[in-house]
């Protein structure tokens, strides 16, 4: 065990000392020590119940034998961050997370590792930490939030943020806001669409590292309690046999996340988690990878806010090995790649049915034959922006117009707010990238608004900021280069014509070539003054188009 360095000998009677001011007894210190990663906190609605998810492994883990000791990682809400300075915060913790859970491991000799996360950032800030460290590792999340009710349909996260703008255009009250305001989200848990959060959760099902249920279990149900037992008895044999997360985390297991996830209609964030994770693990994943699998990876799911079904829906269908179950049926999948829980992915979804075809459309059925995710290319994204394909209307996926140019969100969040968006407009949102922001903030705000005034069928948004996985319509991210880094979105002016192409996987600029070069060559990006973690973060950061990696 790595922890014996630290255990065992007479030199090592200082470190003991320790362990017994901690109140632990000699049989506990002889047994493999397990790190918890609690991301518990009293402000992130998905965090609210870790501590009952921790006692959980905690209870495993000694039950199988090892010593279980849990230390913190943080977690931003995305909702509470939205919109103001505070989202510059939210993308630039998850390199915190990675960098402070390795510190604290390898600080302190820990010999496993059981990550509880459930928000956006913790979940692959801690898969990069897992593979970095490269531990005997399970993943057990704090689970999805139930939907909530209204008007006798479900709701969920997308719902409110969409209602503000249904306000602002004078198409409901400020009573049925208020509504929303207090029954959208009914419970804790991560937001019960198919956002960022349930994505990267289920993703954990997918490469392996999660327990069947891991991504869809609600967060509410006493299932949950159970999984996380079995995560921290998971991890004791993960110990005994040897078996450590690159093991798992292999180049093939994460085809089979990207594949699932294109099944799914996962968040356009997952295309900057993924090629992070990977880069962790040694393995590179790159947008044009992600273009292949997408044409040949049918679309199985319409979750919200793509469409009207939910997680709890997706747990009730047989939850991401349904999915996987389907998925196989074309040979889509690696299907011998280990899990976490000793068995195949082959062997774990085999006896797992696609129960509900309402919620998880068979194979030969698919809502597209393509997935859920495309990656754009053009003057615009030379590097490469993303878009959800399956949230987009069929009216949008070739959209022509001009552009509404804006230097940032919040004057762009003015001018939809004033009425002086129109059909056919293409909003521009630049310096929002993770060096101009810095911090490469969401726009829910302003394609909520563009939704809730009822433009989503005419409107496009493209931006070198990113979207919240509550983001539905025409709206391509992660534009790279971006303006801060000297991209052609710098220099679009209002009125110049934008083409965006989702079947094509193109973005263009209709502008003459002579004359962008004229622009360009006078052109000086903007720079913002910053202090703090932002500013070394801007130093170091990449592109969106290469998962903000640090460099």
């Amino acid at each position: 065990m790595k922890s014996d360095s630290l255990k065992c000998g007479a030199q090592n009677a200082p470190h003991r000392a320790l362990y017994h001011a901690l109140g632990l007894t000699e049989e506990e210190v002889s047994r493999p020590l397990v790190g918890i990663v609690s991301s518990y906190n009293e402000i992130v609605p998905g965090h609210m119940n870790l501590d009952k998810i921790v006692e959980a492994v905690k209870l495993g883990v000694a039950m199988a034998g090892g010593t279980p000791i849990v230390f913190p990682a943080i977690a931003v809400c995305d909702g509470i961050a939205m919109g103001h300075t505070g989202m510059k915060y939210s993308l630039v913790t998850r390199d915190l997370i990675a960098d402070s859970t390795e510190a604290m491991t390898l600080a302190h000799g820990f010999d496993a590792l059981v990550m509880v996360p459930n928000c956006d950032k913790n979940v692959p800030g801690l898969l990069m930490a897992a593979a970095r460290l490269d531990l005997p590792t399970v993943f057990v999340s704090g689970g999805p939030m139930l939907a909530g009710h209204v008007d006798g349909g479900r709701t969920s996260f997308s719902s409110i943020s969409e209602a503000v703008g249904q306000y602002n255009a004078g198409k409901i009250t400020e009573e049925k806001l208020r509504e929303y305001e207090h029954k959208t989200c009914p419970t804790c848990g991560s937001c019960s669409g198919m956002y960022t959060a349930n994505s990267m959760n289920c993703l954990t099902e997918a490469m392996g590292m999660g327990l069947k249920g891991n991504g869809t279990i609600p967060a509410v149900y006493s299932a949950r309690l159970e999984l996380a037992k079995h995560a921290g008895m998971a991890v004791m044999d993960l110990v005994r046999k040897g078996v450590t997360a690159r093991q798992i985390m292999t180049k093939e297991a994460l085809m089979n996340a990207l594949t699932v996830d294109m099944a799914l209609g996962c968040s356009t964030n997952s295309m900057l988690h993924l090629p992070a994770i990977a880069h962790e693990c040694g393995v590179e994943l790159n947008l044009d990878v992600a273009n292949a699998i997408s044409e040949k990876t049918p679309n199985l799911c319409h979750l919200a806010p793509a469409g009207r079904t939910y997680i709890e829906q997706l747990d009730e269908a047989g939850g991401v090995y349904a999915v996987m179950n389907e998925l196989s049926k074309k040979g889509l999948l690696h299907t011998d790649c280990m899990t976490v829980s000793g068995s195949t992915i082959g062997e774990c979804i085999a006896e797992c049915p696609n129960l509900d075809h309402s919620v998880i459309r068979p194979v030969e059925d698919p809502y597209s034959e393509t997935g859920g995710i495309a990656v754009l290319r053009g003057n615009l994204a030379p590097e490469g922006s993303v878009v959800k394909r399956s949230a987009v209307a069929p009216e949008m996926l070739v959209h022509e117009g001009p552009a509404r140019v804006f230097d940032g969100e919040e004057e762009a969040q003015k001018a939809i707010n004033a009425g002086l968006i129109h059909p056919g407009d293409v909003v521009v949102i630049r310096y929002e990238g993770p060096k101009g922001g810095p911090g490469m903030r969401e726009m829910l705000n302003p394609t909520s608004a563009i939704m809730g005034m009822g433009l989503g069928s005419s409107v496009a948004l493209i931006t070198d900021g990113r979207f919240s996985g509550a983001t539905r319509g025409a709206c391509v991210g992660h534009i790279t280069p971006e303006a801060a880094s000297g991209g052609l979105i710098g220099v679009v002016e209002e009125g110049d014509t934008i083409r965006i192409d989702i079947p094509g996987h193109s973005i263009e600029l209709l502008v003459d070539q002579a004359v962008l070069e004229e622009r360009m060559k006078h052109f000086v990006p903007k720079k913002k003054e910053v202090t703090g973690y932002l500013k070394r973060y801007a130093s170091l950061v990449s592109g969106g188009a290469y998962g903000a990696i640090l460099n």
